[in-house]
């Protein structure tokens, strides 16, 4: 049975568990050990999972720690039947994870030309990638404003991305980076807060570019997109009406969207 499992591991990596953070009934946060030499850029996804009767049950993860960080860091829904989020939900500190060291992913800078405003659209748990893109020194020497938006359900859901900026400009080093280029535009669909609605509304009837000051223009503004099939498809209708072109790794675009997460 060793063998077996030996063989399974193969290639993969195993991580113990640190850091555990539930933030709400339906999300979770969890820190890990870094393997040795394991590069990513900000903005990428591995594989991660569990081992289970044997064998590694993997899915795409978005890396949400900055790619300097010594320890990697990931930002996960509850899922009560998911194969393996019902499972991930239980991790307890020390426990191992297992990881297939070969990030990829296309909501990075290398797939963006250069612009002046980094938009970052994020529903849920979408924001994991970008929480790595936000604490990045290359986001702040290619783009003069970076505007982070989240929508949620429930105000509790934003709690972590609340959480995030809140550190930054706590910290000295990161504040100092980010100086007052960061903005973060939270809002909620269902329960009653100060900023309402979907931001693809927002978008359409100006309040984004009342608060950030102009309209997107794909001559001047680059955006990335992370969130559910849906959010998705109709964020890249409204970039592709406005005349976004969407990028890739291998030609860089004004827009870019997890291509892993579609198909």
């Amino acid at each position: 049975m060793n063998e077996v499992v030996d063989k399974a591991l193969r290639g993969m990596a195993l991580l113990s568990v640190r850091n555990i953070r539930h933030w709400t009934d339906r999300t979770f946060s969890f820190r890990c050990e870094r393997p040795a030499g394991f590069r990513f850029r900000s903005g990428e996804f591995a594989m991660i999972g569990l081992m289970v009767e044997g064998k590694p049950l993997l899915r795409a993860y978005s890396i949400a720690s900055p790619a300097w960080d010594e320890e990697l860091e990931f930002y996960s829904i509850k899922v009560e039947d998911g194969p393996l989020t019902s499972r991930l939900r239980n991790l307890a500190e020390g426990e191992r994870i297992v990881m297939r060291p070969k990030p990829v992913g296309t909501l990075v800078h290398d797939a963006l030309n250069p612009g002046r405003r980094l938009f970052l659209f994020s529903t849920g748990t979408g924001i994991a990638p970008f929480a790595s893109v936000i604490r990045d020194p290359e986001t702040y020497e290619k783009f003069e404003q970076v505007v982070l938006t989240q929508t949620c359900r429930q105000v509790a859901e934003l709690d972590y991305g609340r959480d995030l900026v809140a550190r930054i400009a706590a910290d000295e080093l990161l504040s100092e980076m980010v100086g007052d280029k960061l903005t973060l535009i939270a809002t909620t669909t269902r329960e009653q807060s100060p900023a309402m609605g979907r931001m693809t509304d927002w978008i359409r009837d100006g309040r984004l570019a009342t608060a950030t000051g102009a309209p997107l223009n794909p001559e001047t503004d680059r955006v990335m997109i992370c969130g559910s099939m849906a959010m998705l498809q109709e964020h890249k209708a409204i970039c592709e009406e406005l005349g976004f072109i969407e990028g890739s790794n291998s030609a860089p675009g004004q827009f870019v969207i997890e291509k892993a997460f579609v198909d």
